[in-house]
């Protein structure tokens, strides 16, 4: 589905402009999570970088609109009826881009109420190889879109759907960890914000391999099993 999504984008102007409009979004999310991670783990937050992620926030909000307000004009047009399902793919792919630069908003705001670094143990070193994993399969995303590429995408789905289980994994071993009460809701805000992050990446990957009405059901996708042996 999305293979054709983007060779629509390249046949006139106004869904090219929306095309940009969606790779602007995608790449400020990849940035703000990347952002976010550092400073969650590394604790470093100066008040103009704050600045720049709600600012860059704000940016993915109004390309969200933006693209929304051109797809409805362009099937306002006569003679758009057979865009109509590439647009209404593109509208669910902003909303899953919008809700990452959200969470990954979120991420910088634990630092709000947890100011001390995280623990130093198994627990956060999971946390942490949890977000290289994500900010590896979001990598991933953006590199192979243009390309549409199907097999790529099938093992970045199973990449990610391994890193949600390991999220819920890890939530459950931090609840029954000796944690006081504000680093239990700091290792478990991060780990649950990272499961979203890589929930919606994973719907956005979906896109690459699924028809319009399964899209987001990342369940459902299998790897074949000649490509169980790779990686």
């Amino acid at each position: 589905m999305l293979r054709r999504l983007i060779s629509v984008f390249r046949s006139s102007d106004p869904l090219w402009e929306m095309g940009e409009n969606f790779a602007e979004m995608l790449g400020i999310a990849q940035e703000l999570s990347l952002r976010a991670g550092k400073i969650l783990f590394e604790g470093k937050e100066s008040p103009d970088e704050r600045t720049w992620i709600y600012d860059q926030d704000v940016r993915v909000n109004q390309l969200e609109r933006q693209i929304r307000k051109q797809v409805i004009a362009h099937l306002s047009l006569s003679g758009q009826t057979l865009d109509l399902p590439y647009c209404l793919l593109l509208i669910s792919l902003v909303k899953d881009v919008e809700r990452i630069g959200d969470y990954a908003k979120n991420l910088t705001e634990i630092g709000d109420f947890y100011t001390g670094p995280l623990p130093d143990d198994e627990l956060v070193a999971e946390l942490n190889q949890i977000r290289i994993g994500v900010d590896s399969t979001f990598a991933g995303l953006s590199q192979l879109l243009d390309r549409s590429d199907q097999e790529a995408a099938l093992v970045l789905i199973q990449q990610g759907k391994d890193l949600v289980r390991r999220c819920e994994s890890l939530l459950t071993r931090t609840a029954q960890s000796s944690y006081d009460a504000s680093a239990t809701v700091a290792v478990v805000l991060g780990t649950r914000y990272y499961k979203r992050i890589a929930g919606h990446v994973l719907n956005i990957l979906s896109s690459v391999v699924l028809p319009l009405h399964k899209v987001d059901y990342y369940d459902e996708v299998s790897l074949p099993p000649a490509l169980r042996t790779q990686g």
